[in-house]
């Protein structure tokens, strides 16, 4: 509720300010202690015993529908797995590149794995370059750097700042001499997958990877070829939060649009901000609530927002812990099975039906 105000804890409870500063001090005090390693990552192996023999569906053509949230939290990819486990005829596509985790709770078996390369790495051979700027003239994004090693010729060359570089290709092609390479990187991979629920096509960007957006494009290019030739009805995409590159790659040109929130400060705030970007490439979208019960005003806030932006709330998702219980298991709520807020969701699935 504290939150859900857009209050802090301190403020409103001066009881837990003890903790709060205990737990203050015993994070200031890791930073003299040694990093733990890091865990190692998930690996998503193929499994080339798998054979895939999707049902062939009865469409002529495909509706994409992607659920989006202004804001990370706010219950996105547990909502969308619950309808990726109604939907019938349908393809599923995890477009949260940057953050994959359908995947946990749809389990799926990979059959296919590519690699993804959203751009080039590019060097500037010291012996070579005539530090002429004509490359640090032409880059757009500041990456190209007068302060290069020497050669024999001149006490400085240009260099290429790797964080800076956004691959785009453009230096290799503008400079005299040749004096720079490049090569394509590597920075993911995507899936195609089966799953119970049907095929999944999903992906993994690299950590501190860039190009999230082009690797989301990649995600909906094949799971709109594949509903395509399965004849499905329907593609149901997880999209990424927030306004960025992911998120106009995710939903420019969907169908539909389906957009969560939770009924807090930040949740509002953020939903406005999304509602301009739905408005702005002329979609159609319907907002749920979820935690819809947590605090009425700002509910209340979310429905007159909506309204204001040619949208409506078709769908309000109760607090429930047995949300929590289910995703400990590793399950949707539907395939828990149980509570308010399964019911809840079943109902806006069948809205969302009709509305399609």
């Amino acid at each position: 509720v504290t939150y859900s105000s857009g209050g802090t804890l301190v403020d409103e409870h001066p009881e837990l300010m003890t903790d709060m500063l205990s737990i203050y001090e015993n994070i200031n005090a890791l930073k003299e202690s040694e990093a733990p390693p890091l865990p190692e990552e998930d690996i998503l192996a193929v499994d080339e015993t798998i054979v895939p023999d999707f049902p062939m569906g009865d469409s002529k053509s495909f509706k994409e529908i992607t659920v989006i949230s202004g804001k990370g939290g706010t219950g996105k990819t547990t909502v969308s797995a619950s309808f990726a486990q109604m939907a019938e005829s349908k393809v599923i596509a995890d477009n949260d590149v940057d953050a994959a985790d359908m995947h946990l709770l749809i389990r799926p078996a990979v059959f296919e794995s590519h690699d993804f390369s959203g751009g080039i790495n590019a060097h500037i051979d010291a012996e070579k370059c005539t530090a002429c700027g004509i490359c640090y003239d032409a880059c757009h994004f500041n990456a190209i750097c007068f302060d290069g090693p020497a050669n024999s010729k001149h006490e400085k060359t240009y260099r290429i700042d790797p964080l800076a570089c956004e691959g785009c290709g453009l230096c290799p092609k503008v400079c005299p001499v040749q004096a720079i390479s490049s090569e394509r990187t590597v920075n993911g991979q995507w899936y195609v997958s089966s799953t119970d629920n049907g095929p999944m096509v999903h992906a993994r960007l690299g950590i501190a990877e860039e190009n999230s957006g082009r690797l989301v494009s990649e995600v909906r290019k094949n799971a709109a070829r594949l509903a395509k030739s399965l004849n499905m009805k329907n593609i149901l995409a997880d999209g990424p939060p927030g306004t960025g590159c992911p998120v106009i790659a995710s939903m420019s040109g969907s169908d539909f649009v389906l957009i969560i929130t939770e009924p807090t400060t930040s949740g509002v705030h953020d939903l406005e901000r999304v509602l301009q970007l739905v408005k702005h490439f002329k979609l159609s979208a319907r907002v749920i609530i979820n935690k819809a019960d947590l605090n009425e005003e700002q509910a209340s806030r979310i429905d007159a927002l909506a309204e204001r932006y040619g949208s409506q709330v078709i769908g309000k998702i109760p607090f429930d812990r047995n949300v929590n219980d289910a995703l400990m298991q590793g399950k949707t709520i539907f395939a828990h099975g149980t509570g308010p807020a399964f019911e809840a969701i079943i109902s806006i699935w069948e809205t969302v039906k009709k509305l399609i």
